[in-house]
């Protein structure tokens, strides 16, 4: 395609191009400005080819801010012979084709990513569940206890890996959005803590936490912040030896909060320092397998700069341990005198207000499971296996408690629920979505289908029981 001048070229381009060839002429003044602008803000895929034709002689000015400031240049002296420009110009396109395969390689990698954590949040409900129905049949059995401890650990770790790729997917495709709040400093550091206590447990570690004295109103996404200060002490976790010392210190100066994690672990080398926050690096331990995915770190480091913040690592070398500061400017007010959030408590049903429940999931080994555990609970349950099935349950029973599964062959979770609110008495009904997809898009289709809540598996009981309830 031709352009006339550079404002048709400007329009043209976001519409996608092979390969750009100018003339030195056109880059002058704003057109240069315009053009560094778009190939500086390219996505991470591209690189877009600049053909630039130049006058003959010395180089101008121009043409040296060109190199400088456009990156993918090839420069090609005037005049210039035919079969020099067309090969010169099929390179260009044939190297672009390339970004476009690594472009549509990354789309295919993260639409796995997210239907993988999908299929593996799939078989975890009933796992969990399950382990939920022992806790009320033997709560008094050691053993059992103990089993139940191991399981519990273990769909918690392998929740959070697939949290960590989902993520990863997410923010390679910028649909990763602060949600922020008015959060306070004390939640987040008595939320980290409780998410890797089992990293620490299973270590015998000892974690000191040295709060301030006064807690501070913070204006941050509670959940992202939480994730990046618990990934820190799972680290410290992980590559510190069993019965090892770390600590947890928090400080706030001004509009700054800064989480420092210290531990006396196997501690970093000079040139690993910055390396270990790049995506999916992996620090060996000595003496023990490689595990986990290399995703932590870098996830902590991306949302600390989303807040406006940082991230670093600081050690003096192996043997030595290591310490991990983020700093992020969200501090609102201090607060006096605040009280300790608490981790909530099991909510479970009330004797005398027995509510219907309606389960419905096309994996039977969930619906079956949570209907066993809901039934301990005192609630009368009913399970139905598909869309349609679990409309016509709902006429018939007429439940106060729907909770549905979303991607369900035929009619999905959506249609049912549309439907469902349409039939007599579906509108006080409370409809409850669990869902392996737990993105905010999902979210939102969740809410204009009808669901009131939308809960990702494997749920956390308790959460769910507080839905219940309301």
């Amino acid at each position: 395609m031709v352009c006339r001048d550079t404002g048709e070229l400007f329009e043209q381009l976001p519409r996608g191009a092979g390969a750009l060839l100018l003339a030195e002429e056109v880059l002058s003044g704003s057109a240069m400005r315009s053009l560094a602008e778009y190939v500086a803000n390219q996505p991470n895929w591209s690189d877009i080819p600049i053909l630039l034709l130049t006058r003959s002689g010395a180089d101008s000015l121009d043409v040296r801010r060109a190199v400088d400031r456009l990156g993918n240049v090839t420069l090609m002296e005037r005049p210039v012979r035919t079969i020099a420009l067309i090969s010169a110009a099929r390179s260009a396109i044939r190297a672009r084709e390339r970004q476009y395969q690594v472009r549509d390689a990354d789309q295919r990698k993260d639409e796995f990513l997210a239907t993988l954590a999908h299929e593996l949040r799939n078989p975890l409900a009933p796992i969990r569940t399950s382990m939920g129905i022992l806790k009320h049949l033997h709560p008094d059995s050691e053993p059992v206890t103990r089993l139940r401890h191991v399981v519990d650990r273990q769909v918690t770790h392998l929740t959070r890996l697939v949290d960590d790729l989902l993520d990863v997917a997410r923010i390679t495709n910028g649909k990763v959005v602060l949600r922020k709040d008015r959060i306070t400093l004390r939640s987040v550091v008595n939320h980290a803590v409780e998410i890797s206590n089992s990293s620490m447990e299973a270590k015998k570690h000892r974690l000191d936490v040295k709060e301030t004295d006064s807690d501070y109103l913070l204006n941050a996404d509670h959940a992202r912040l939480v994730q990046s200060v618990a990934n820190l002490l799972v680290n410290a976790a992980k590559f510190t030896p069993p019965c090892g010392h770390i600590v947890l210190g928090t400080e706030a100066k001004g509009d700054t909060v800064t989480f420092r994690v210290r531990d006396n672990g196997i501690g970093l080398e000079p040139t690993s320092l910055t390396r270990i926050f790049d995506l999916f690096a992996q620090t060996p331990v000595p003496g023990e397998a490689p595990t986990g995915l290399g995703i932590g770190l870098s996830l902590a480091r991306q949302f600390a700069e989303m807040h406006g913040g940082k991230l670093h690592a600081v050690s003096d070398g192996l043997g030595h341990g290591s310490e991990f500061v983020l700093t992020l400017p969200v501090v609102i007010e201090k607060r006096q005198n605040s009280p300790r959030e608490e981790v909530p408590v099991s909510v479970r049903a009330v004797s005398g207000s027995l509510k219907k429940v309606l389960v419905v999931d096309d994996n039977v080994d969930a619906a079956n499971t949570l209907e066993a555990l809901l039934g301990l609970d005192g609630f009368a349950v009913t399970t139905a296996y598909d869309g349609v099935a679990a409309v016509t349950q709902a006429r018939a029973v007429v439940p106060d408690v729907v909770v549905m599964d979303i991607g369900m062959p035929g009619m999905d979770g959506y249609e049912a629920a549309r439907v469902i609110r349409q039939q007599p008495g579906g509108g006080r009904m409370v409809l409850i979505a669990l869902t392996g997809w737990g993105q905010s898009n999902d979210k939102k289709r969740a809410s204009e289908a009808g669901f009131d809540h939308h809960l990702v598996k494997p749920v956390d009981y308790d959460m769910l029981m507080q839905c219940l309830q309301a």
